[in-house]
């Protein structure tokens, strides 16, 4: 999907996240823990295209011993299953491999998780629920086929207890 095929109201977000994000960059890149912390996370990792080193803020709810994350925009193109990438988060860094879950009926499962843990989830992951109170399976699809996923960050062992 193109730019310009995206919703308005998607392209107005992309705006004010990428003016929103560079305070929260320093904010979460700081040594100690920030408030921020408690639903945001810092990852860092290089453009498989360019190379380019890119940190962004991305949200995350707890879930045992993973983290995971809505994977809507871009910056999850260059994430590959199981690669160790760094995730600052509470002040400290850890490496995390992440793991792209696609799966409609894990997405879906995924989402009731971190929409109970943090009801702002829903507000960003603009998929609409059916009269049943589950995602619609339509839009869930194509949200899916238009690159949308969850990220399940699994904490590399040795690291894994920081994070818990």
């Amino acid at each position: 999907m193109t730019a310009d095929a995206r919703p308005m109201s998607r392209r107005i977000q992309a705006r004010v996240f990428r003016v929103v994000n560079v305070p929260m960059r320093l904010v979460l890149g700081l040594p100690f823990a920030t408030p921020l912390g408690s639903r945001l996370m810092l990852i860092s990792y290089k453009g498989h295209k360019t190379g380019r080193a890119y940190r962004q803020p991305v949200s995350f709810v707890r879930d045992k011993d993973v983290l995971l994350t809505p994977g809507g925009g871009k910056w999850k193109l260059n994430l590959a299953n199981g690669e160790p990438i760094r995730i600052r988060l509470s002040g400290r860094d850890f490496a995390a491999r992440p793991e792209l879950v696609r799966d409609p009926n894990q997405v879906e499962q995924l989402l009731a998780l971190m929409a109970a843990k943090n009801p702002s989830v829903r507000r960003f992951v603009a998929i609409p629920s059916n009269s049943e109170g589950h995602l619609d399976r339509a839009s869930l699809n194509a949200a899916i086929e238009h690159g949308f996923c969850i990220v399940r960050w699994h904490v590399i062992d040795g690291h894994r207890n920081d994070v818990e």
